[in-house]
């Protein structure tokens, strides 16, 4: 397991990018819940941020890829609109308790 954060230090709404032994991710917190994916693009392969932990649209209720304008749910990483619709972000397991915001890689 790898600790990404403190619980606190996700407030809900918001996204999150770690990059953690070599591994290049981000989380969000919406309904309480943490949701976690590889900073990884279907379409190209490319990171989604347009900025330093930006990773939702406007409405922060998508995911969005700065690059090819797709949108992605944030509770299950499929593409919704865009070049990759249909194709899904990988997602990773993701645990929260006390200590921290967990993901087995």
């Amino acid at each position: 397991m790898i600790r990404l954060c403190s619980p606190q230090e996700l407030a809900e709404g918001q996204s999150r990018g770690f990059l953690i032994e070599q591994l290049n991710l981000f989380a969000i917190r919406r309904d309480g819940q943490v949701h976690a994916y590889l900073n990884r693009c279907p379409h190209r392969g490319v990171a989604l941020e347009w900025q330093k932990d930006g990773f939702l649209d406007d409405s922060g209720s998508l995911i969005r890829c700065a690059t090819h304008g797709a949108l992605f749910l944030i509770e299950s990483g499929e593409c919704v609109a865009g070049p990759c619709e249909g194709q899904a972000l990988q997602a990773l397991q993701c645990r929260e308790d006390a200590d921290g915001i967990w993901i087995v890689p």
